[in-house]
């Protein structure tokens, strides 16, 4: 273990670890987190990540006097809670696509079928824990990772546990981030507009063509512009930015600026008719508009193809530390199993024995060719997507868990790597026959399986450094993520059906419908059907693919990282890099101060606690003011004035917002400063 690294609980200790209280918390935690998280990703796209408000919701659970553990209850417990958030991501994406798909006027399923889906999230969760015990080694000790919301999670778990040092930090600017939340949810008592957004016109200009002999071919009149947006007031991406440093969140800003600032004005400018073949009804759309179907259909696309390069040249630049992981996995572990006292092995280092690994993964094949046969009534289509699913899941767990590692959960592209694996189910399927919507539910089911394996990896991944550097034990946390995993396959697909169902209901679609869009599912069906129809956009995804090889040549840093830019709005990508300049700015402070080493050390601990407190904050209202809207309760805005949002937030809440970022700068540059110099006294 790194000297920096060292275990907050030793490793010859025997505090209570996997305990029934802490698991039925844990329980209670995913379940209500997953809920949650279900009607976020249907209603905006995206989840909260789970991990730290469930460390901060157990802190204060195992405080209580009739409740009380040890610090290693409270991460088996933040572990099981962990995985509802993780599976609800992996249920949004892909699970509506089966009653969004349709061919010819004729949709794939009219309603949501609840144990195929419960099966689906089943197989692809405990997959996905599997796969990632056997990288947890090469991610969490080889590779030299950052990790933020694992250490974020870490920091949080280690201050809640020192009373008032520390942990004042954490829960103030907790306490900053619920209010901030508050007043800029639509849920709540909303007076912030978190993002702007506009569009910046070209002059119009001719570009007169000619041919090789300078003969004039003919003149076309070109306009177009650039859309842009305001980075999202979002303390939660600006403290993950902070978390990951100047130089990451750059990167990741430089796709965004690469897609919003050169592809879609290049394809505005080089297409003038596009907004009147957009019209509808003779009504031409906004420009914000046109350019949110151009960064939606075609840059997206382009993302994907770029990602799928990159994800190929990052798991070959990790083949060694793959390959010597899973070499002393089986040496070391093929006959261990966990009450094992090995002398060799630290009790902070033993998972569970490769064996159990392996026979659980070829045990949940046998039931994925079962539900892909349900589908597509092919058994050699079922056979073959039985394969794909694995030989995809297991690599880009392992990209996915990389990711994370890297940029945190929230910023995993996901769906870009699902994507990547329904092209690849797509294109065999149609190879060997299978066809029609037959053939698009076989390569739905490909994707949510795959899906689910890559969100509860990733999920895993960050647990378990946290839980690494918190001194837990790999073994009891992978149980209790198995286990947890397991109860929530069960509990998701109830809320999928009750909006999909209230939504019709209130005479809407269902899902699909503008109120329940879900676009990373639409996403996946909309590309299904049209593989498995011939309508496919390969010119796009090639196109990024060759875009990432231009990056590998020119040793550019981490495509997949750029190309995750391009895939992500703007304002999340701009809000990130502005974390990242805030611990530039938070360093240059101190270099002026002159702080010696440990006054330094001082002064970072104290933004890394900051950081952390503005994301459990921002997370843990969103979740719960989710929940909120679940139950059917009415906006605090709408209780309070009568009024569904008051007048000036339309015209002046953009505005307004650049207070949060004036709050979460104080928070995250002059106040570990202004503390680091008062003990430097």
């Amino acid at each position: 273990m790194k000297s920096d690294q060292k275990p907050y609980v030793p490793p010859e200790s025997d505090l209570p670890e996997l305990t029934w209280k802490a698991l039925g918390l844990g329980l209670l935690m995913a379940g209500v987190l997953g809920w949650a998280n279900v009607y976020m990703g249907m209603k905006a796209g995206m989840t909260i990540a789970a991990t730290i408000p469930a460390a901060v919701i157990a802190i204060a659970a195992f405080r209580l006097p009739f409740f009380r553990g040890s610090v290693l209850e409270q991460n088996t417990a933040r572990t099981t809670a962990s995985v509802g958030e993780a599976l609800a991501a992996g249920a949004i994406f892909t699970i509506p696509a089966f009653v969004i798909a349709e061919m010819d006027g004729v949709k794939l399923w009219e309603e949501f079928r609840y144990w195929p889906i419960v099966a689906v999230l089943m197989v692809g969760g405990l997959l996905g824990v599997l796969f990632v015990i056997l990288l947890r080694r090469t991610l969490v000790i080889d590779a030299d990772l950052p990790f933020p919301e694992g250490y974020a999670c870490a920091e949080i778990v280690k201050a809640g546990q020192q009373g008032e040092s520390g942990a004042k930090y954490v829960f103030g600017a907790l306490g900053v981030g619920v209010l901030i939340q508050m007043l800029k949810d639509s849920q709540g008592f909303k007076i912030f507009n978190e993002t702007m957004e506009g569009f910046w016109r070209f002059p119009s200009s001719v570009v007169r063509h000619f041919d090789t002999n300078k003969e004039a071919l003919g003149s076309i009149q070109h306009g177009g512009g650039i859309p842009f947006a305001t980075p999202a007031a979002s303390p939660a991406l600006i403290g993950i930015g902070y978390i990951i440093g100047l130089r990451l969140s750059a990167i990741n800003f430089s796709g965004g600026v690469f897609a919003w600032g050169v592809l879609i004005p290049a394809v505005l400018f080089l297409d003038p008719d596009l907004a009147g073949r957009l019209g509808f009804h003779s009504s031409t759309p906004p420009w914000t508009e046109i350019s949110f179907s151009v960064w939606y259909n075609v840059v997206r696309p382009i993302a994907v193809g770029a990602m799928l390069l990159g994800a190929v040249h990052t798991l070959f630049g990790l083949r060694k530390s793959i390959g010597a992981a899973l070499f002393g996995a089986f040496r070391s572990h093929g006959g261990d199993s966990p009450g094992t006292k090995s002398a060799e092995i630290s009790r902070i280092d033993r998972d569970l024995p490769m064996r159990w690994i392996l026979i659980g993964v070829v045990v949940l094949i046998i039931p994925s060719v079962g539900i892909y046969y349900y589908f597509s009534r092919s058994l050699i289509g079922s056979i073959l997507a039985a394969v794909i699913m694995t030989i995809a899941g297991f690599l880009f767990s392992a990209v996915g868990g990389y990711l994370v590692g890297l940029v945190g959960g929230s910023n995993q592209p996901v769906s870009g790597l699902t994507l990547s694996t329904l092209i690849v189910a797509a294109l065999l399927m149609v190879t060997v026959g299978v066809s029609g919507l037959s053939g698009v539910a076989a390569v739905l089911g490909v994707a949510a399986i795959v899906c689910c394996a890559i969100c509860t990896s990733g999920d895993m991944i960050q647990d378990l450094k946290a839980g690494y550097l918190l001194g837990g034990t790999p073994w009891k946390m992978e149980v209790a993520e198995l286990i947890g995993t397991f109860v929530v396959s069960f509990l998701l697909v109830a809320p999928i059906m009750i909006l999909h169902a209230a939504n019709i209901q209130q005479g809407g679609i269902g899902i699909g419908d503008k109120a329940l869009p879900a676009p990373q599912a639409g996403l996946m069906a909309q590309l299904a059907v049209g593989i498995v129809g011939g309508e496919m956009p390969w010119g796009l995804i090639i196109i990024g693919a060759l875009f990432s090889v231009g990056l590998i040549m020119i040793q550019a840093p981490s495509p997949v990282l750029i190309a995750v830019g391009m895939y992500l709005p703007l304002e999340t990508t701009f809000a990130i890099f502005i974390g990242g300049l805030l611990k530039w700015l938070h360093d240059r402070v101190l270099d002026r101060q002159g702080s010696d080493p440990e006054f330094r050390q001082v002064a970072e601990k104290r933004g890394i606690l900051v950081a952390s407190g503005f994301i459990a904050g921002e997370a843990i209202t969103g979740v719960l003011l989710a929940v909120l809207v679940v139950l059917g309760v009415r906006p605090l805005t709408e209780m309070l004035t009568g009024h569904a949002e008051l007048a000036f937030v339309e015209s002046w809440g953009g505005v307004a917002s650049l207070l949060i970022f004036a709050a979460v700068a104080y928070g995250l540059v002059w106040i570990p400063n202004r503390k680091a110099t008062e003990e430097a006294r």
